[in-house]
């Protein structure tokens, strides 16, 4: 299978629970996460009872506004990411500060059957696809001839499982970065505006890019407050890129 566009799922989302003796004078339509994130401003100032009388999402527009942005780090995401290159995976796992990975692995798992990712540049460019998926084509028949022939060279390792894996991560470096892997990423709503920011620019690659692109869609549907000062637009290179109001909240 040859993947064109990332596949996003949403696995986890916060969920809030109010505690009795310190309610807030909730205002506005809002999600756990943005009722978490203004509990726990609130609880700084003791201000509970709302004074100013203001619905949960201007009242994290002022927070992103102010630049106080450590509230929002107590909200967490967690979202699955599918038909993404292992190229971008370098790039996307350099985000370490309020983040969590945990990525298919290719010593364990057989790639014999692996899918690939299109690299954007190139989709519907019939000649340059055409000499890509040959490359392709020859890449996962080595791996398998590779794998075949070292599970006969180790079959003295009279554990399979380990004598798979032994043969699985020498045979892998054959496969290119274009590899298809699967990756759960975590983190806090603080932590995906930094990253989103970054890689959803016009100077980010184009693939990261992308799905930078379809994970903040899927954020500002899931938890608007956070994500509302991000603008999609049609950038000069007529793909789709983000910008945002509120730099490194």
């Amino acid at each position: 299978m040859y993947y064109t566009e990332p596949v996003i799922t949403l696995l986890a989302r916060p969920v809030f629970i109010e505690p009795d003796h310190l309610q807030v004078r909730w205002l506005g339509e809002s999600t756990d996460g943005e009722r978490l994130a203004e509990f726990a401003g609130r609880l700084c100032y003791m201000s509970q009872k709302n004074p100013a009388s203001r619905a949960t999402r201007d009242y994290l527009e002022n927070i992103k506004k102010q630049g106080h942005g450590s509230v929002l780090e107590h909200a967490n995401y967690s979202l699955l990411l599918e038909g993404v290159s292992r190229s971008l995976t370098h790039e996307l796992v350099r985000h370490r500060a309020g983040f969590a990975y945990s990525q298919l692995s290719q010593r364990y798992v057989d790639e014999s059957e692996a899918n690939f990712v299109v690299p954007p540049a190139i989709v519907g460019e019939e000649s340059l696809e055409k000499e890509w998926r040959n490359q392709i084509d020859e890449a996962q028949r080595s791996y398998v001839r590779l794998v075949e022939h070292l599970m006969e060279k180790y079959g003295w390792v009279g554990d399979k499982v380990h004598r798979r894996k032994m043969a699985r991560e020498a045979a892998r470096g054959v496969l290119p970065n274009s590899t298809e892997t699967k990756i759960v990423v975590t983190a806090n709503a603080r932590a995906w505006r930094t990253m989103l920011e970054l890689r959803s620019s016009e100077g980010a690659e184009l693939e990261i890019r992308r799905c930078a692109v379809a994970m903040l869609k899927l954020l500002q549907k899931e938890s608007p407050a956070f994500f509302s000062d991000f603008e999609i637009y049609q950038a000069e290179d007529r793909r789709e890129a983000a910008r945002i109001v509120y730099h490194k909240v």
